[in-house]
């Protein structure tokens, strides 16, 4: 490997969303630092199989009274 081309590459603190902590090695931060996530595996809709539909600014009841009427009548 080149001399001083590459990233420091240390230990951290990883603390997921529900508390628990663990050490890995990574280039982000400083050795010894804690990298807090708000959101990881445990929380995760794409992981979890949990989907909530959130309403920012009515932008879905915008949506929804919009397209109330459309689809197939029958």
């Amino acid at each position: 490997m080149k001399k001083d081309i590459h990233p420091d590459y240390h230990e951290i603190t990883v603390t997921m969303t529900d508390g628990s902590t663990f050490t890995t090695r990574s280039t982000w931060g400083q050795a010894g630092d804690t990298l807090k996530l708000d959101i990881d595996a445990k929380t995760h809709p794409a992981w979890t199989g949990v989907h909530r539909l959130m309403d920012s600014g009515g932008q879905l009841a915008k949506f929804n009274k919009r397209f109330k009427d459309f689809g197939l009548k029958g």
